[in-house]
């Protein structure tokens, strides 16, 4: 990129309803870890999920603060919507989730897929703190795969879309799917997989799933980090443009090919500089372990396990 400065900045943009059944969408950028945070919402009851929000983690200091968080709060109350759904796609490694503070501040349910049981108990070992992470305390709703609930008037349906992690869900509301970590935009292509759990192959196979929704879908990726040619953040693109244009698997990729590609990507990759302390919180849904004798809490890191 020749000019980071959008990328520097919060953005935020509206996806409208296209009609009945239709959400209406809006995507706040987060620059320190390029995260996209959701609003999905019932145009008619202006009910309103939250997916993926960030709780903003200084990597130098530790400090965690709740700036984004506010921030989207202070929005959703300016668009005069109610939070009645807290949603996460996954334990995310790259930034602190603020499923449970929100939780606290909105009252509204809050949900990451059932599978985070088995992150858990993976991340245990790597700990080597057997008895931490109860994640059935900490969100109000583990999805299974099929699961479907209400957004206000709108159905909202969970699929499992492993790969990156091995408990990624996609929520689908209508002709919209926030699908995490799969893709990325079609000029960046699809998301890594090689971190504990995650498969290339299970990803290659929640790719194709979520292709196979209808063509004029809109997609709301994770993440946008930009590319050579763009400077500005996107994170929309229909089902119909990914097949004609994602870099990683547009019609005619093979599974073999697409496999080969993202392995040998995978391997240049380095961890990001939050994972370790991220995913120690994110399985407590954003919470801090309790407080020791002097009133402070602390993490543990494994030191040499990667």
């Amino acid at each position: 990129m020749t000019d980071t400065s959008d990328f520097e900045k919060r953005i935020t943009r509206h996806s409208g309803s296209n009609g009945s059944g239709s959400p209406d969408v809006w995507g706040i950028y987060e620059p320190d870890t390029g995260s996209i945070q959701y609003l999905c919402a019932d145009p008619e009851t202006k009910k309103a999920a939250v997916i993926d929000v960030v709780q903003d983690f200084d990597p130098k200091s530790y400090k965690l603060s709740t700036e984004s968080m506010d921030h989207l709060l202070d929005f959703a109350k300016e668009q005069g919507l109610t939070v009645d759904r807290v949603l996460d796609t996954h334990p995310h490694a790259d930034h602190v989730m603020a499923s449970a503070r929100l939780k606290e501040l909105t009252g509204a349910r809050n949900g990451i897929g059932e599978k985070v049981k088995d992150i858990a108990e993976l991340w245990r070992g790597y700990y080597n703190m057997p008895e931490a992470f109860n994640p059935e305390r900490d969100f109000d709703d583990l999805f299974k795969d099929g699961d479907r609930f209400k957004i206000g008037n709108l159905d909202m349906r969970v699929l499992l879309t492993t790969g990156h992690t091995m408990g990624s869900v996609t929520y689908i509301c209508g002709d919209a799917a926030f699908v995490h970590d799969t893709f990325m935009q079609p000029d960046s292509g699809t998301a890594r997989a090689d971190f504990p759990g995650g498969s290339t192959e299970e990803l290659w196979n929640s790719l194709q799933a979520i292709l196979d929704l209808p063509e004029d879908t809109r997609l709301f990726i994770g993440h946008d980090y930009g590319t050579d040619e763009r400077d500005t953040p996107e994170w929309e693109a229909t089902v119909a443009t990914h097949k004609a244009e994602n870099i990683h698997l547009k019609d005619g990729t093979t599974k073999e090919e697409y496999i080969r590609l993202r392995d040998k990507k995978d391997k240049t990759l380095d961890l990001p500089d939050r994972m370790l302390a991220a995913l120690q919180l994110n399985l407590r849904a954003g919470k801090l372990p309790e407080a020791e004798s002097d009133g402070h809490h602390y993490l543990k890191l494994p030191v040499n396990k990667f």
